[in-house]
């Protein structure tokens, strides 16, 4: 695989630094330009901070802060209420997957003796203003586990004691009072209630106490805050521009995929969604074909003693689904590395046959917890666009920067800026320091080599590997992960996999695991999303549709329609008994790029009139016209 080198290395860097970098200014511009005032902010050991909103640590403590006064406005509603525990979302990450939404949101979990709905809302808001109005000056003070068990159960407050019983007897507690208000926290917090001047409550949602299935369900209140009212009106804003995208929302009118209660997390494709996925495919196919990649496919189900071999039954068990087949154990796959394993191993290898790139659009399946699930996003079964290649170690930089490179030309085709993020080893790993150390190193070294800027993500690794992760940002300024490249050198020797050097010795070779898309289905909800579904030409499901202005023109326009398939275009015709008008404001309904209204004239010339979608009336044109512009745009 060729190297970024010269011209290519300028373009990825405009890409990169033009792109996301302009993209990320100006939306820190819009977000805190009403926001840059510092804050006093509380720490837990006393001391006191200043930091701005736009900072991490002002925002954290900004909204820390609102959702303490919610859980006080909620205790002096309705007094009987138990409370459980009330974060800040960092980053708007929740329920695995990300709101998308820049600096977002805060919760609070209750115990409500009724049934609380988003009806309450506008109470429990009055009572939030009243709180602000007040100006309660935040108080932190410490006092010894037993008085603040104690203090907790004479107040009702049952989840917090069960916390509080959990920790050393020796271990001091943190508590911070506003008012009558007390709350067993660490912080941080802004000094006074006065400082959150501009809150909304966005949602409701059921979660289990400790986000065990076993334990009460409890209500979760969703909220945000902006230091001004002005950026709180942008951010509403942009929520509703999201609901309006709601893949699942738009995926349902567009006839794309379905999701049925038999099946939680498991979807279903419908014509028009399988025409989708397959162009997704098809497209992949392409490129790993001239990427020198071969394509395998693995089984689905395969044994327990192949996942214990590659550590997948010790860090990975508690997502995986198993089943018995002839008294023995066997595992439905959670992702594909290890078959990839078993067929490297399938023959005696040569370092002339490396690199050995091997791609698979695998079926996984992953047990996510009901709540996790999220449309295509979190699903329980998807197809995982995977490689893996396997090679020497003077081949790493070059293998990186040309997956590097193939995942740059995936985004810019579909219009995705991105950034890049270097996950180093979590807790949860195997293998020696030393190995990471080389691994960490080999990603570093060919992200630098490449001139492309990236963050470190402490800790976010695979189990076997450090991780390069690409955040593309669609066309509202929301971050996905979706590309990553995983360096590994512990699969290769768990499975024992070698190779015959030039100097006829053995080696282990070292394995790369990269996915693209991250998972078709994943892909396509972003997509549906990015576009509001309306795919560009080459990507929509139906491209061109034939709409006679009565019955008498059906036969014309199923001419049109032929012609249209025969070169090569998905073409539908509707033949309902209904007006025009309403015709084309059903096309319109499900984002037709091209519609060719077709009556008496355009029967007699041998023509059509033309529509395109988001512009209007192109007028009349001959067939053959209409057919090159089509080429042109790009089918």
């Amino acid at each position: 695989m060729s190297t970024l080198k010269g011209m290519e290395i300028r373009i990825f860097r405009v890409l990169f630094l033009c792109g996301f970098q302009k993209s990320i200014r100006n939306q820190e511009k819009r977000f805190f330009r009403k926001g840059r005032d510092k804050m006093k902010i509380k720490m837990r050991d006393g001391s006191i901070q200043e930091a701005g909103f736009e900072e991490e640590l002002g925002r954290d403590a900004f909204r820390h802060t609102t959702a303490h006064i919610l859980a006080q406005a909620v205790k002096r509603l309705y007094p009987d209420t138990r409370c459980a525990i009330g974060p800040a979302i960092p980053e708007g990450f929740d329920n695995g997957i990300q709101d998308r939404i820049p600096l977002s949101k805060f919760y609070y979990d209750f115990d409500f003796t009724f049934r609380f709905s988003e009806e309450n809302f506008p109470e429990v808001e009055a009572e939030m203003r009243k709180i602000v109005k007040e100006n309660l000056q935040i108080r932190q003070f410490a006092v010894d586990r037993e008085s603040a068990i104690q203090e907790m159960e004479e107040r009702g407050e049952t989840f917090k004691a069960e916390i509080l019983r959990e920790l050393p007897e020796d271990e001091e507690i943190s508590f911070c009072r506003q008012g009558e208000y007390v709350e067993l926290c660490a912080g941080p917090h802004v000094a006074y209630t006065s400082a959150v001047r501009a809150f909304k409550l966005l949602s409701v949602a059921g979660a289990y106490w400790r986000g065990d299935e076993r334990n009460p369900m409890l209500t979760r209140i969703y909220g945000t805050s902006f230091p001004s009212q002005e950026l709180l009106e942008e951010h509403l804003n942009r929520l509703e521009e999201a609901k309006k995208r709601d893949h699942r929302k738009l995926g349902r009118e567009l006839g794309l995929f379905a999701l049925f209660k038999e099946g939680p997390g498991f979807p279903f494709f419908l014509p028009k969604g399988l025409i989708l996925k397959n162009l997704l495919i098809d497209y992949w196919r392409q490129l790993h074909a001239r990427e020198g990649y071969q394509e395998i496919s693995t089984p689905v189900i395969l044994n327990r003693q192949l996942w214990e071999t590659s550590g997948h039954w010790e860090h990975y068990r508690d997502n995986m689904y198993t089943t018995a087949i002839d008294g023995a154990d066997f595992c439905v796959k959670p992702m594909s590395c290890p078959g990839g394993m078993l067929v490297y191993q399938m023959e005696p290898r040569s370092y002339r046959d490396l690199p050995l790139r091997f791609s698979e659009l695998g079926l996984i399946h992953r047990n996510e917890k009901s709540g996790t699930l999220h449309g295509l996003m979190r699903v329980r079964c998807c197809t995982q666009d995977d490689a893996h290649i396997f090679m020497m170690p003077e081949q790493i930089q070059d293998e990186i920067k040309g997956v590097a490179r193939l995942i740059d030309e995936v985004y810019s085709r579909f219009g995705f800026r991105y950034h890049v993020e270097l996950s180093t080893r979590p807790e949860n790993s195997i293998g020696s320091d030393e190995d990471w150390e080389l691994a960490t190193d080999g990603l570093r070294r060919a992200l630098e080599e490449l001139n492309l800027p990236y963050a470190v993500n402490p800790g976010d690794g695979a189990f076997y590997g450090p991780k390069i992760d690409f955040h593309l940002e669609d066309s509202i300024g929301r971050t996905w992960q979706c590309g990553t490249i995983q360096l590994d050198f512990q699969l290769p020797q768990r499975f024992g996999a070698e190779y015959i050097g030039e100097d006829g010795k053995h080696h282990r070779p070292i394995m790369i695991h990269r996915v693209v898309f991250g998972s078709v289905e994943r892909f396509m909800g972003i997509l549906i999303e990015h576009f509001e579904g309306k795919f560009p030409l080459w990507l929509s499901p139906v491209q061109v549709k034939v709409l006679p202005i009565s019955d008498r023109y059906i036969g014309y326009a199923r001419e049109i329609e032929s012609r249209m398939k025969k070169e090569g275009l998905r073409c539908e015709t509707d033949i309902k008994g209904e007006k025009i008008g309403w015709k084309i404001r059903t096309a319109q309904m499900e984002r037709i790029p091209y519609m060719l209204i077709v009556g008496e004239k355009e029967a007699e010339a041998g023509s059509v009139s033309v529509r395109r979608r988001g512009e209007g009336d192109l007028g009349r044109m001959p067939l053959g016209q209409l057919l090159e512009m089509l080429r042109e745009e790009g089918t």
